[in-house]
């Protein structure tokens, strides 16, 4: 086995918080991929959710091994192996499955009858009057046909992200009895816990860990950041955003609608944090909170806002090597941009306001 790499400790510190987000978390690949190879940021901790825990445990994965250089390249290889050129050979069953997952938010009869009926022939999204229905994946995936699963068993030694202690890891799923949040730590990170996170309901079904089923984290913490206020001593957050939390206009067609209401729903836990670490930031600025319980927390974003936008929502299909391409280029740009603007703010100030972005 390869040396370990020993951690630089003259970096400035930071806990990484990954949103989920279908194929545009190939965004947070290039944003990943650009502050490794810059050197400059270490990471305490990292908090992922769906796309987000994907590529956090191929970071931790690739970390173990071969320190910065070594996460590049997982990273890069994971997402070759999930386009639609890459090396793990899928069915037409699997591709479909696998387009349900990248689509993220778009739901059946978003994109019209005979498109639909295109991309998922095997699946009777439409009732005989041609009205748009959403079925249960229990019916239309009655094998369980998870592709997903495949390429992070193949791809992802977990033995060697339990064993990576350079970092905390922190995967969001939700359980789907009480609704509330599951945490999985590094320890407790297996490919059944990032297939949890990334359990989309329409798309898989829920996924069983220790007995219990759950759903995507996105609908409890996208990300979580709340474990980053207890289990790390670092006082900065860099959230790599995919979802954009405002639009200017007001949705007018059935799919414009949907895909906002997917849109407010996997960002509403977001907001909640944001207006909890603005709230105790103020109390501890006023003088009214005191002692070791409570922290301070500075907030940084690094986010493509417009460029994803403009993508549109039907993007979320694509799982071509040359659109992931395309967005990891995006997200190192992004990341760039941050560095030259920000990285002195890192450790002094956040970044972020984060009563603009909840108000």
């Amino acid at each position: 086995m390869a040396k370990r790499p020993t951690r630089v400790t003259n970096k400035k510190m930071v806990n990484l918080a990954l949103q989920g987000g279908g194929a545009h978390g190939a965004f947070t690949w290039g944003v990943l991929d650009r502050l490794l190879e810059d050197g400059r940021l270490g990471f305490e901790g990292i908090s992922g959710t769906s796309a987000g825990a994907m590529n956090a445990v191929a970071l931790a994965d690739g970390w173990y091994g071969n320190g910065a250089d070594g996460a590049r390249e997982k990273l890069e290889t994971f997402w070759r192996a999930i386009s639609r050129e890459g090396s793990f050979s899928i069915t037409n069953a699997q591709q479909e499955v696998l387009d349900r997952f990248m689509s993220f938010w778009l739901w059946p009869g978003m994109l019209g009858k005979e498109t639909m009926a295109k991309l998922f022939p095997m699946a009777p999204w439409f009732n005989p009057a041609g009205t748009a229905q959403l079925t249960s994946p229990y019916e239309t995936n009655p094998l369980n046909i998870n592709p997903l699963k495949d390429v992070v068993e193949k791809l992802i030694d977990f033995e060697r992200v339990a064993r990576c202690q350079d970092f905390k890891l922190f995967i969001a799923a939700t359980r789907v009895h009480s609704g509330k949040i599951r945490l999985f730590r590094r320890a407790d990170v297996t490919a059944d816990a990032v297939l949890a996170s990334a359990c989309l309901p329409y798309a898989f079904q829920a996924v069983e860990v220790d007995g219990e089923p759950h759903w995507d984290g996105g609908y409890t913490g996208n990300p979580a950041l709340f474990p980053f206020f207890t289990e790390t001593e670092c006082e900065d957050i860099v959230l790599i955003q995919i979802n954009p939390i405002e639009r200017a206009e007001t949705p007018k067609t059935s799919r414009e609608i949907l895909e906002r209401i997917s849109e407010i729903t996997f960002n509403s836990s977001l907001l909640r944090e944001f207006r909890a670490i603005d709230f105790v930031n103020r109390l501890i600025e006023d003088g009214r909170l005191e002692g070791g319980d409570y922290r301070r927390n500075r907030v940084h974003r690094i986010d493509a806002s417009d460029e994803l936008a403009a993508l549109g929502a039907g993007s979320k299909f694509n799982t071509s090597w040359a659109f992931f391409t395309r967005l990891r280029d995006v997200g190192r740009e992004a990341a760039s941009a941050f560095l030259k603007a920000h990285y002195d703010d890192v450790g002094k100030r956040g970044t972020l306001d984060l009563r603009e972005a909840f108000s």
